[in-house]
């Protein structure tokens, strides 16, 4: 099977019933992608797949031959940590660690979703072409991932950050186009 893994051609024999998060993990040596409850409840195994957030407990790897698969060694490039993951840092985003990884790239996908304007099950308006992110529509974005230490108000603290940084560069980088 052939995969893009991190921006990297990756070929590899394994079963067809294998999972993506064990051939990542077992496989692949990508260790960042945790597997918490196997089975989709806790999101700690969330990879983006051409962008978009799924557990990768629950998903066969031969379903996604050929895609592009970002793992959370892949969210942070040649210049250092992805701005997620220096918020998380700056604001204790994390106490054991082990949902982190499915929390950032988690984070990643839904940011983006927002972007699109995505209505969640909290929007008021699901025809609106953008997204606040609030309180209430963060948490509810982000409620597919658990974390057992409480570490919730930093995670939303430096998701909120990101989301808004982000967001008001977007104009400058239209502008630039």
């Amino acid at each position: 099977m052939e995969f893009t893994i991190n921006g990297k051609a990756v070929e590899v024999a394994c079963d067809t019933r294998t999972s993506l998060l064990d051939l990542l993990r077992e496989q692949l040596g990508l260790s960042g992608t945790k597997k918490g409850c196997n089975q989709g409840a806790c999101g700690a195994c969330t990879v983006l797949v051409d962008g978009e957030r799924i557990n990768s407990c629950l998903a066969l790897a031969v379903q996604y031959q050929g895609r592009d698969i970002t793992t959370v060694e892949g969210l942070s490039g040649e210049g250092g940590l992805h701005p997620l993951q220096q918020a998380f840092v700056a604001h204790d985003g994390f106490q054991c660690g082990y949902c982190t990884p499915g929390q950032l790239c988690s984070a990643v996908g839904m940011m983006a979703e927002a972007r699109r304007g995505m209505p969640s099950v909290v929007s008021a308006d699901l025809c609106a072409s953008s997204v606040v992110l609030d309180h209430d529509e963060l948490r509810e974005r982000m409620s597919g991932n658990l974390c057992r230490c409480g570490a919730y108000n930093g995670i939303a603290d430096a998701i909120s950050e990101t989301f808004e940084a982000e967001s008001a560069a977007q104009p400058a980088l239209k502008e630039a186009a």
